[in-house]
């Protein structure tokens, strides 16, 4: 699986969950959480704290997971917000383009 299919592959779910619920989906936890949109913005803070952290300490390992934390909550909130990932995979594309 490539690295965009994996994203992809995520993206994917996330829609899936807001649209099909599944009992104990940790994805729906934060979709339909009492606290709205606050929930995985929230999770965002911690992870995108987290992530900081491990980069100024140095901890490979650890960058690696909270980076992969980051990018998921990341994703799950847009989704909440209703801003499909291709408008920010075009985003990037257009920046590039335009070096």
């Amino acid at each position: 699986m490539t690295d965009t299919a994996l994203i992809a592959e995520l993206w994917d779910v996330i829609v899936d969950r807001r649209l099909h619920p599944v009992e104990g989906s940790y994805v729906n936890s934060l979709l339909s959480h009492r606290k709205g949109i606050d929930k995985p913005l929230e999770k965002v803070g911690e992870e995108a704290t987290e992530f900081i952290l491990a980069v100024k300490n140095g901890e490979s390992d650890r960058i690696a997971e909270e980076a992969a934390d980051l990018l998921f909550h990341m994703l799950v909130a847009l989704n909440a917000a209703d801003v499909d990932l291709s408008l920010v995979l075009d985003e990037l594309a257009s920046r590039r383009r335009s070096r």
